[in-house]
């Protein structure tokens, strides 16, 4: 019995010696992704306006999708979508 414990943990301790090192690179995806989306990472560092929309048409923007929920369009009934009824 002692033999088979001792195996079990010297498997376990080999088992943990060799897990590799997630943390290293933790969040380099998340990192490089965000990074390629960022059009100008320095935007905020100049005076003049970045390229792109401006403050009102993003608050109108913003304001129209926030009603699209409180009053949606109409739904569209389709007769005989998938053609004739299978048999």
């Amino acid at each position: 019995m002692r033999k088979l414990m001792i195996c079990t943990a010297l498997a376990a301790l080999a088992g943990c010696a060799s897990a590799p090192a997630y943390d290293a690179r933790f969040g380099e995806a998340v990192r490089q992704a965000r990074s390629a989306m960022t059009a100008d990472p320095q935007a905020g560092a100049r005076p003049a306006p970045a390229a792109g929309i401006d403050g009102q048409a993003a608050r109108e923007a913003m304001a129209r999708y926030q009603d699209s929920f409180k009053t949606p369009p109409p739904v569209i009934t389709v007769i005989n979508a998938g053609g004739p009824a299978a048999r």
